[in-house]
């Protein structure tokens, strides 16, 4: 049958009269997914350069992730924590296994992450480092995205999410990206974490200066402070390596990933971190409901096992180095700068050129999905499976619609 052409209209309608308000770049209905292409309800085919925001990095349905998911839901989907079950122990060992690092607890959403390892770093700091109560303080930075709750919003200076809905949790410092001489001038007796993402994905794919993050180590080392990443965005190979801290070749005391840990299936998350810093989380007082249920677990484990097995790291490394090449030789009056690092790129173009939105919809009718943010830039996460082929017909778009 023939597509029927009032179909998008009526579903936009039916969201906006049902749905709370939201403001998406483009209007453009999907309805399946495959490997680096989507479809809409209309027929229509396109490269997928958003990839769930990163989420679906092995790929729209991967089949083996999809296999693992039916067979676990044929078995078992929650116990809650209330009982063992029997993917849980394993993943956990996986994922220290991987990472480096001691213990893990497993979340659903990226935010429920990151406010884990508040809680954890804040109870550090009074059980071990003898803060005074309730005057436990964390150090942020300019730019940052680490989620939507309030207690998140509090460390955030972005007006767009944080207009009219204070007032905010004290108990946080906000700094300079990248400048660790503000660092340093911030913390104070009280300092008990720094929560950075060590390239800063929503702010338009923000890679701070070499020796940055190796200097945020050491001032931590020398002043007793917890140094947490938030990984979300970068981890799991977005950058070419498996941690984006890998690349200055330190190691934070715990980091929050999400996102692809399920390949886009199922909201999984996990705060990692040593036992000095897991430590503060004890029976009762610290949970998730649906936080390791076993459904979860089976989705993450052929996740991981994907992008180990598949190689889809050194795929990224590869293949993100070729993207930044072939965007900084495009030749745009229209493009600003460019920023990367691994499958992973930010295109910031000058104001003249009226906006990131607008140039995404005419990628869009290219045939080519992208995503603007902070409305200059346009954000480029290709799924980690993607091919020279498909990258190279994604950048002869990019040329087309950016160069002209």
């Amino acid at each position: 049958m023939p597509a029927d052409p009032t179909l998008p209209s009526r579903l936009i309608d039916q969201e906006a009269r049902y749905g709370t308000a939201d403001d998406p770049s483009i209007d453009l209905i999907c309805t399946r997914a495959d490997g680096a292409y989507v479809w809409d309800v209309q027929g229509s085919r396109y490269m997928d350069f958003h990839a769930g925001c990163g989420a679906v990095a092995q790929g729209h349905n991967h089949t083996r992730i999809a296999a693992a998911m039916v067979e676990q839901c044929l078995r078992l989907c929650l116990t809650t924590r209330a009982f063992r079950n029997d993917r849980l122990p394993p993943l956990l060992e996986k994922l220290c296994s991987l990472a480096g690092f001691d213990q893990a607890l497993l979340l659903s959403s990226g935010a429920e992450a990151v406010e884990s390892a508040i809680k954890a770093v804040r109870r550090w700091g009074y059980r071990h480092k003898g803060i005074s109560h309730d005057r436990a303080e964390i150090i942020a930075f300019g730019g940052n995205f680490h989620g939507r709750t309030t207690t998140l919003l509090s460390c955030s200076d972005n007006p767009e999410i944080t207009q009219s809905f204070g007032p905010f949790t004290p108990g946080f410092r906000i700094v300079p990206y990248g400048n660790l001489a503000a660092v340093k001038a911030a913390a104070g007796p009280g300092t008990c974490g720094i929560l950075v993402e060590p390239v800063q994905g929503e702010a338009g794919v923000i890679v701070p200066p070499r020796g940055f993050l190796r200097g945020l180590r050491e001032f931590c080392d020398s002043q007793r402070i917890m140094l947490i990443f938030d990984e979300l965005q970068s981890g799991l190979g977005r950058t070419g390596k498996l941690f984006a801290f890998e690349h200055e070749g330190i190691r934070p005391d715990g980091i929050t990933i999400g996102r692809s840990l399920s390949g886009g299936f199922y909201p999984v998350s996990a705060l990692l971190g040593s036992h000095e810093l897991m430590g503060g989380l004890t029976p009762g007082s610290h949970g998730s409901l649906f936080g390791g249920n076993p459904l979860a677990c089976a989705v993450a484990s052929a996740a991981l096992d994907v992008l180990v097995e598949e190689k889809l790291v050194d795929r990224s490394a590869e293949l993100g180095a070729y993207l930044l090449e072939q965007l900084r030789a495009m030749e745009s009056a229209r493009v600003k700068e460019i920023r990367g690092i691994g499958l992973w790129a930010g295109i910031e173009l000058r104001p003249s050129a009226g906006g990131a939105r607008q140039v995404c919809a005419a990628l869009r009718q290219e045939g080519l999905l992208c995503v603007e943010t902070r409305e200059h830039t346009i954000r480029l996460s290709p799924p980690l499976v993607i091919t020279r082929e498909q990258l190279d017909w994604g950048l002869g778009k990019l040329k087309l619609v950016i160069g002209s």
